[in-house]
């Protein structure tokens, strides 16, 4: 991924505007579901405990920020392709390669621009994970091997100041689980009928402009 993708992913990561705030009100159904319901008398609404609370509250808030963020690492993996893809198929040298990438980066900024302000910091960790699922590569790894290290510390910092790693890495089996199974239903396509199942209404859209860039690499 070359610097305007980089930029992109970097920026989205973070939630920059940053200073946007987590939604309020992300509605939290008092339903408990359950695969299998043995027989048992019926003897009034169980509540949950404090912790039990806790845990639904994280993973409804994980499945709203999810159905936000996933469409963002999808188109992501993408315009990395396309970006490749020109700079080998055209023999770009170092000169025309960086007018290229430069490019690149405007049309992205241009276009993401406003999405960019709109992620929350929460939104920004569950994309900081997707991204390296779906590209391979760690933001930190992404942003060292073309930008160097120096840059990537640097970014790596800012990341923490808003309480994320960059660094982080994907870990399907472990403690990504949850999110890896938002990845399969989403897949599978039930991701509507599951999300309508918690929330009670349709997932709302990520509107993605494009996923496709009309950058061309020029040679004067």
């Amino acid at each position: 991924m070359k610097r305007g993708l980089l930029i992109l992913c970097v920026l989205l990561s973070l939630g920059i505007d940053s200073l946007a705030q987590e939604p309020a009100g992300i509605p939290v159904p008092d339903v408990e579901y359950y695969d299998n319901i043995e027989a048992s008398q019926v003897t009034g609404r169980r509540k949950r405990t404090p912790k039990e609370r806790r845990a639904w509250r994280r993973h409804y808030r994980l499945v709203y920020n999810f159905n936000r963020v996933y469409p963002y690492a999808l188109v992501a993996r993408k315009l990395m392709h396309q970006v490749d893809s020109t700079i080998e198929a055209d023999h770009l040298d170092k000169s025309v390669r960086a007018r290229y990438i430069n490019d690149v980066e405007k049309e992205l900024l241009r276009l993401f621009e406003q999405d960019i302000r709109k992620t929350t910091i929460s939104q920004g960790f569950v994309l900081v994970k997707l991204v390296d699922r779906e590209c391979g590569s760690t933001v930190y790894d992404i942003i060292k091997d073309y930008e160097g290290g120096f840059a990537a510390g640097f970014w790596n910092l800012v990341g923490k100041l808003f309480d994320q790693d960059l660094k982080s890495q994907y870990d399907p089996e472990g403690k990504d689980k949850d999110i890896e199974e938002l990845v399969r239903i989403w897949d599978s396509g039930s991701w509507d009928e599951f999300y309508f199942e918690i929330f009670g209404k349709w997932p709302e859209k990520t509107v993605i402009v494009t996923d496709r860039l009309s950058t061309q690499s020029r040679r004067k």
